[in-house]
């Protein structure tokens, strides 16, 4: 704690503004530092690349999930195909297209 004024001497006085002085002056500078534009920007910019970050991370895990539970469905735990649900979806995907390729050629006969 600070001496009281009556026992400092005028050295010890001076040299106590000086130091106040310089502790103003470095947080008026820290201050400018915080409040400039180009912080504020740098700033907002940085919480809004982590929060990308942070839901493109989440939304990589649920997909990365997602795939998993779907080949599981469809790959048995050696990694060799389930045939018996391979094939049925296999079936409907080409049925499907062929209804497509179908139904855009009699549009174009029309």
């Amino acid at each position: 704690m600070a001496e009281t004024s009556d026992t400092r001497t005028p050295a010890q006085i001076e040299a106590d503004i000086k130091h106040r002085r310089e502790v103003l002056a470095e947080t008026l500078d820290e201050i400018g530092v915080r409040v400039h534009p180009k912080t504020i920007v740098g700033d907002a910019k940085a919480k809004v690349a982590a929060n990308v970050d942070h839901t493109l991370g989440r939304a990589y895990v649920q997909v990365n999930r997602v795939v998993s539970d779907v080949k599981a469905q469809f790959v048995d735990e050696d990694g060799a195909p389930r045939l018996e649900r391979v094939v049925p979806v296999a079936l409907v995907a080409v049925g499907v297209v062929g209804l497509l390729v179908f139904s855009g050629t009699r549009r174009r006969k029309s």
